[in-house]
This record gives C-alpha cells, structure tokens and sequence, in this order.
C-alpha cells in the first residue's frame, strides 16, 4: 500500500445511513418473524454505505464482529437500521448498526438487534488505501468511539483464532 499523507478527519454523523423497510410476509419464517439472514444482508448493505460515505471509495466487508438477536421483528412491522462509523484504523473502518422495529399502527418502537462490523477501504486497483478519522459529538458517538479500541483488539484476537481454524481444518490437497 502506498502511503499517503493524513487525510482531514470527518465528522461520525457525516457517515449516518437509515433505512426501513415493511416486513413482508415472503421476508419471514415459519413463526412469522423477519429471516435473521434476511436482517444480516440489511446490515451489511447499510454498513456499506456508511463505510463508503465515509471513505468516498471502494470498501469491503472485512468482519462482521456479532448481530445480537434482541427482539424478532414481526410481520406487518418495519424494520429500521441506522449505522454510522464509529472509529476508524489506517485503511478500516468500525460500522455500528442499530436495528429495531416499528409497529406503526401502535408508534411503538423497540430494539431488535445490533452489529458491529469492520470494513476496508479500497482504491481503483482493489489495494487498501487510508481513511479519514472521525470526529465523535453526540454522547452516543462518543461512546461508541472511546469503547472502539477494546473491540478492536477483540477482533484482532478473534481473526488469529479463525485463522488457526482455517489452518487446522482448511482443505486438504489429494496427494
């Protein structure tokens, strides 16, 4: 990777994507609750535009570090994601997704879920290229921003160990 100079740092809220969506009853299982897997891809895509917003170039899906299953979110109920960067390293970014749906009909909202996921930053040739850092403001950002470098280390951990298991049972070559 080249090395860059310093890029100016951007503001967390400059990051901010929301989406909602009607759970509909082909987004749903057998007990009429929104596919976890369907609320995963949700959060990977609106974790994408976040990353991207933010770098203004290419990224990719580095981990996704857990999706707490909270509250399942019912048919006929909108799903609502918001996710903004909440740190960021050389050329990564750490994305928080808050996720909760909404009973319109009632107004109620609560909590169904969150995600906290790490992607790269990318330049034209697929390299991995710098980031800006953030710039925290609110009392949630600052949170999220100064609880940041505890998950970072968790995650570094964490991908030392799925590489032992890649190493460990990766495929074997016929002989």
């Amino acid at each position: 990777m080249e090395e860059k100079k310093k890029l100016p740092a951007k503001l967390m809220r400059d990051s901010r994507a929301v989406k909602s969506s009607f759970v509909l009853p082909s987004d749903t299982n057998t007990h009429r609750t929104l596919f976890g897997g369907k609320l995963m891809s949700y959060i990977d895509d609106i974790a994408a535009i976040s990353a991207t917003k933010h770098a203004r170039t290419y990224t990719v899906t580095a981990s996704t570090d857990s999706v707490d299953f909270l509250h399942p979110i019912k048919e006929g109920y909108t799903v609502n994601l918001e996710s903004i960067v909440t740190w960021t390293h050389k050329t990564s970014m750490e994305v928080f997704v808050k996720i909760f749906a909404e009973n319109l009909l009632e107004g109620t909202k609560v909590i169904c879920a969150t995600s906290f996921l790490t992607f790269v930053a990318l330049d034209k040739e697929g390299k991995p290229t710098i980031v800006p850092e953030v710039i925290p403001e609110t009392r949630e950002e600052l949170f999220l921003h100064n609880t940041a470098p505890t998950r970072a280390e968790t995650r570094q951990n964490r991908r030392k160990e799925s590489e032992r298991f890649a190493k460990e049972f990766g495929v074997v070559k016929p002989s």
